[in-house]
């Protein structure tokens, strides 16, 4: 019996580099799993689009798909936006089954990735002083999903040792820019801020150029196309797998 199709499906961004993150974080999780079908995916501004890709896997034989969401909130995306795109591909093709697990969210391995990502940019920096940290994370309207991103902070703050803020790029307070300025006006001079989107484009960005603004010494890139989120991908599509096993 074939195993089900995997697509990884993003949210998608005008900026390139976004779609090459996510394509190049689907190439490690092909690597781990060659005998699985797995295509990248994004709900918007981005290509392909999710109905281009479950056309494809159609066509090629494919009647059970797991879609893992590659996002790091259960916020809007995952609960709207990926129904709906399911629901409509769904209704396009007869006795199609589609499973979306839950989406790829907080795991706090992913601190892992952030500690190597800061570390980099420490090192560019040539830092090796730090007395505060700021978690920087797109936001959202969803207080649920901006309380699970303070949540992540504090115990990376506990892991470190040194005070912690969560700052939000959009739809929610403090930006990195106010979280930095906090703490200096404490007193503090060695903040650094670990960029905790998935993949570079508008939100990390302006993040970043907020932070640096207000005084930070260094700030980490997204945590792209690690083998630890490559890890949590497959996790997720084999419970989506067991989950389309007729019972």
């Amino acid at each position: 019996m074939t195993a089900p199709a995997l697509v990884a499906l993003a949210h998608g961004s005008r900026d390139p580099r976004s779609a090459a993150t996510i394509k190049g974080l689907v190439g490690e999780v092909r690597a781990m799993r060659p005998d699985l079908r797995i295509e990248p995916a994004f709900l918007e501004l981005s290509k392909p689009c999710f109905g281009t890709a479950v056309d494809k896997l159609v066509r090629a034989g494919y009647d059970e798909i797991v879609v893992v969401p590659l996002l790091l909130s259960e916020a809007y995306h995952a609960k709207v936006d990926v129904p709906d795109v399911i629901a409509e591909a769904t209704a396009r093709h007869e006795n199609l089954r589609i499973r979306a697990t839950r989406v790829l969210g907080l795991e706090s391995v992913f601190l892992e990735v952030l500690d190597r990502r800061l570390r980099t940019a420490l090192k560019d920096a040539r830092v090796r002083e730090l007395d505060a940290l700021v978690l920087a994370a797109a936001g959202s309207s969803d207080p649920l999903a901006n309380q699970a991103v303070a949540r992540l902070a504090r115990v990376w703050g506990q892991r470190h040792k040194l005070p912690v803020t969560a700052a939000f790029a959009s739809a929610a307070p403090p930006a990195t820019g106010e979280a930095v300025r906090q703490f200096r006006a404490e007193g503090r001079r060695h903040i650094a801020v670990a960029s905790l989107f998935l993949a570079p484009g508008f939100l990390p960005d302006r993040a970043a150029e907020l932070a640096i603004e207000a005084g930070a010494i260094a700030v980490s890139e997204p945590l792209g196309a690690h083998p630890e989120l490559a890890r949590t991908i497959l996790a997720r599509y084999a419970v989506g797998a067991v989950e389309l096993v007729p019972v």
